[in-house]
């Protein structure tokens, strides 16, 4: 895998998660709803960053998928957040693996600062979803999935 692979696949990622938290709005309550705007807006704030990275790097930003489908159906606030942790954990991978690939210091601590934003709001989701434990070892880990 390369730089800009990387960089990609967190463009990916980030497409879910922007479609994941656009979902979940229909099945929050008015208490959380602004939760998911944030986590929408910090989302959407990672992709241009690694949109621009990609360009910068001679890459190609992927096309937005048509749709998206999630891992499992979402009808009320606790699979909404699984959902959300769901598009948390994929973003996790993706920048784990962009902290493994980065050829500069700045790359590197981009990678870094989103594996950590992820791995917080992710716990926050746990919550909601009422999955134990709320914060695992290792973000990004694929087998911590």
């Amino acid at each position: 895998m390369t730089v800009n692979d990387s960089l990609a696949a967190a463009v990916r990622a980030e497409d879910a998660a922007i479609f994941t938290y656009g979902v979940l709005t229909a099945f929050t309550r008015y208490d959380v709803r602004s939760r998911v705007a944030d986590d929408i807006a910090a989302h959407r704030v990672r992709r241009r960053d690694v949109a621009e990275a990609l360009t910068a790097g001679g890459g190609q930003v992927p096309t937005r998928a048509p749709g998206y489908r999630l891992p499992d159906k979402v009808s009320d606030l606790k699979s909404a957040g699984r959902a959300a942790v769901d598009a948390e954990t994929e973003t996790q991978i993706a920048y784990r693996a962009l902290v493994e690939q980065a050829d500069t210091d700045q790359l590197r601590t981009m990678a870094v600062e989103a594996l950590t934003e992820s791995a917080v709001r992710a716990v926050y989701w746990r919550g909601i979803a009422g999955i134990s434990p709320a914060a695992i070892a290792v973000p990004g880990d694929p087998r911590e999935k």
